[in-house]
């Protein structure tokens, strides 16, 4: 374990407050370093919780569905929205390009032609 060379926390008493949180901080030593060492590296996860947030708002809207079948379609369409907007793709676009072809789609590579990052858009 690489410890912090100035903190010392096994001379802290793990009972007290102050001393768990000195043992907590060398022992996660070497991760908390790296955002020091990679100026990539952010301090903290608040773009990525930003990013899950519409998720967990759309989880908790999936308790009032109806059946099964349709939080499963939700779940479904949630995604393949989120999809789109990972990739930077017009979800509104996407739908309408999606929903025009999916009638003639039928066999397993029809499908994989409908995924987000794979749909010509411009064809509808």
């Amino acid at each position: 374990m690489e410890e912090h060379p100035g903190l010392h926390a096994r001379k802290a008493r793990p009972v007290a407050e102050v001393g768990g949180h000195v043992q907590l901080l060398a022992s996660q030593w070497s991760k908390l370093k790296r955002y020091v060492e990679d100026g990539r590296h952010s301090i903290d996860n608040k773009v990525q919780e930003n990013a899950t947030r519409p998720f967990c708002v759309g989880r908790r809207n999936w308790l009032f569905a109806d059946t099964v079948a349709g939080a499963n379609a939700s779940a479904n369409l949630y995604s393949l929205l989120q999809t789109c907007k990972v990739n930077s793709i017009d979800d509104y676009r996407y739908l309408r390009s999606l929903f025009v072809a999916l009638p003639n789609a039928r066999t397993a590579d029809d499908y994989a032609a409908l995924l987000p990052w794979r749909i010509d858009l411009a064809a509808n």
